[in-house]
Formats: C-alpha cells, sequence, structure tokens
C-alpha cells in the first residue's frame, strides 16, 4: 500500500491516518467538514489536498447512517483499487449497497475494536489500535486483492485481524459494546439528581462503572440507530434479570423466612452467573484471564510518583502486569494498584516498602 483516502476526519479515521503516514504511507483526508480535515492535517495525519489519480484504499470513516451513501459515492467516482468502511455496524451498511445495485467486489467492511470517550481528530492518536482486534466481514465475492489490502491496513496500525460474519458480528457488538454503554448510562443517570452527600462516596466501583457513559450522545445515536434490533433483544433479557433480582430483594425484606430464604437465592444466583461471565472477558493480550495478586500502594498526587513507584517495580525485578489508580474523594492522594503473578507479590511489597512506600493490606 502506497497511498490512501480517508473519507472522515473523526477520532477512528484520523487515527488511522496517523498510523498509515507514520509508515510511509500517503494519506489523503476528506471531510463533510473542510475545517476538520484540516485539523487532522495539521496533526500530521495526511493531507486535505485531494489525490490527483487513484489511490490504493478508500477507508470510509463516517457514521453508520453515512456508510452508504459515501461508499457508494466513492465507487461511482473509482477513487481507489479497494474500498472498505470502519462503522461500528456491518450488516445494514452492506444490505443498503446492495439494494443501491453496486458492484461489491471492491468492498469489505470492517470495524477496528477500539476507541475513547472522546471524539474528533484532536482525540486521535496513532497508537489507537495497537493490539486491538479488528474484524474484517468479506463475503464470497470480496476479491483477494481486497482482502489483501485490509491485512495490510490492520497489520500497518498493529491491530488484531479477526474475521466474522456481517450479521454475527453486529449480534457481538451489541453484546459487548452497545448494551454495557446503555447500562452505563442508565446507573450514571442515577446520580445526576443525587444528593451531594452521596456523589461525594463516590468509590473506584462507580467510576469503573460509569467510565464508558462519557461518550459523545450523537455519535451513539449513529450507532445505536444502526443496531438496535439486537440490543433491544439483549436489554430485554437484562430487564428480565432485574425484575427478577427486584423481586429477591423485596424478598429478603420480608418478615417470612422462606422469602427470605427466597430472596437470598435470587440474588445468589445473579451474583453467581455474573461470576460466571465475567471469568469469560479475556485478559491480558487476549489471552485467559490470569487471578493476579494486587499490592496496594499509597501514593501522593505529585509529578513523578507513579514513575518512581514503576521504576522501584521494576528495579525489584518485578513485571507489573496491569495497574489502576484508586482516587481518595476530596485528597491530594490515592492508591495505586498494582497487578503481578502471585509468586511475585510478597518481593513487591517487600522492595517497596523497603524503599519507603506505604502499602494497603489487601
Amino acid at each position: 500500500m502506497r497511498s490512501a483516502l480517508v473519507i472522515g476526519t473523526g477520532l477512528i479515521g484520523t487515527s488511522a491516518a496517523l498510523a498509515l503516514t507514520a509508515r510511509g504511507v500517503t494519506v489523503h483526508l476528506a471531510d463533510h467538514d473542510p475545517e476538520q480535515a484540516r485539523t487532522a492535517a495539521a496533526l500530521g495525519a495526511g493531507t486535505d489536498v485531494a489525490p490527483e489519480a487513484r489511490v490504493d484504499l478508500c477507508i470510509v470513516a463516517v457514521p453508520p447512517a453515512h456508510v452508504a451513501a459515501t461508499l457508494a459515492d466513492a465507487l461511482r467516482k473509482g477513487v481507489a483499487r479497494a474500498y472498505l468502511d470502519v462503522a461500528s455496524v456491518k450488516g445494514g451498511p452492506r444490505r443498503e449497497l446492495e439494494e443501491l445495485g453496486l458492484d461489491l467486489t471492491a468492498y469489505l467492511g470492517s470495524h477496528p475494536m477500539s476507541g475513547r470517550e472522546r471524539s474528533g481528530p484532536l482525540a486521535a492518536t496513532g497508537d489507537l489500535f495497537e493490539g486491538r482486534p479488528w474484524v474484517l466481514t468479506p463475503t464470497r465475492d470480496t476479491e483477494t486483492e481486497v482482502l489483501n489490502l485490509a491485512l495490510e491496513l490492520v497489520a500497518l496500525c498493529r491491530a488484531v485481524p479477526v474475521v466474522m460474519d456481517a450479521d454475527a458480528h453486529d449480534r457481538a457488538v451489541a453484546l459487548v459494546s452497545h448494551m454495557p454503554h446503555l447500562v452505563s448510562s442508565m446507573v450514571a443517570a442515577r446520580l445526576e439528581h443525587a444528593e451531594e452527600t452521596a456523589v461525594r462516596l463516590c468509590g473506584q466501583g462507580i467510576r469503573d462503572v460509569t467510565r464508558i457513559a462519557a461518550s459523545d450522545p450523537r455519535m451513539w445515536i449513529d450507532i445505536l440507530s444502526a443496531n438496535p434490533g439486537p440490543v433491544a433483544d439483549l436489554l430485554a433479557a437484562v430487564a428480565g434479570d432485574l425484575d427478577e433480582t427486584v423481586r429477591a430483594l423485596r424478598g429478603l425484606q420480608s418478615a417470612d423466612e422462606d422469602k427470605r430464604r427466597e430472596g437470598a437465592a435470587g440474588v445468589a444466583d445473579v451474583l453467581r452467573r455474573g461470576n460466571a461471565g465475567q471469568v469469560r472477558v479475556p485478559g491480558k493480550h487476549g489471552t485467559a484471564p490470569t487471578a493476579y495478586e494486587v499490592v496496594a500502594v499509597l501514593i501522593s498526587d505529585q509529578p513523578g510518583e507513579l514513575a518512581r513507584i514503576f521504576a522501584d517495580a521494576g528495579a525489584a525485578g518485578v513485571n507489573v502486569e496491569d495497574v489502576r489508580i484508586e482516587h481518595a474523594t476530596g485528597q491530594q492522594a490515592g492508591f495505586v494498584q498494582l497487578m503481578v503473578q502471585p509468586a511475585a507479590a510478597p518481593k513487591l511489597a517487600a522492595a517497596l516498602r523497603e524503599r519507603g512506600w506505604a502499602l494497603r493490606q489487601q
């Protein structure tokens, strides 16, 4: 691949352009908002000057509702050897294109499973896709050259290719992305009018649950409008669980011993099923989840403190597998949770104490 045209210079389009430009590909940028394309170009993502000749790959990075029209226009103009989109849903745009009667042998649907709470070119980064799955949905009509260019794009962005059927992809992202986003928003909505004294008690648990609720509503309306059926089916199942859990909790309030026992069993069941589902979430590098030991270290909100603690862990010869920061509300301090292999935890704890760090007992 020597040249590419990126249509749509939001987070995903600009991030892909940054990755390609960094690896020597000539990238042309286009957007319905010329100012946004100029911003992406100023960030080093390419040039907002239109290509003079046909490019190798056209990447359509527009909202799902506009994918078919944008792709159809690009296909009719013949701007590239191959075309793909990066929308978060795949079945709908493909069917829209088929209804237009276009030759789709040069087209392949794709979806990089990566993003941020922020949108727009200023949120873009060239390493956004590194190590992340990038779904490709070729059909029997997809030309081999097109699939090869798509695989090259994924490799240049240092992502991991995953080949799926388009409709299977849409059901999967409804489960692992779209439905959780709505549930996160529903939990966060409980905080909107909560008393300030309650909000001040927020800890890491509710921060984890509500983090993705900070995303741009306009972007998510576009996404959910393109995949409403599978998401609605999943939310209906969640609603059933909620009804059962509410009944179980009401049972725990009862003066009747049998009802209290049934209530406890109902709550235990949903918690047990939650445990069983959570352990299926892939761990580091997409492998089976690993049970790490947590070494929690008190850290002040000062420049260089994180660097110092990581340096001390490295000096102890311990690899930190994962890390979380637990902020203390209203305080200039918090706990850094260092996740390490269980056998390494005692060694790390001893080394950090020796270097003057205060540790919390887990």
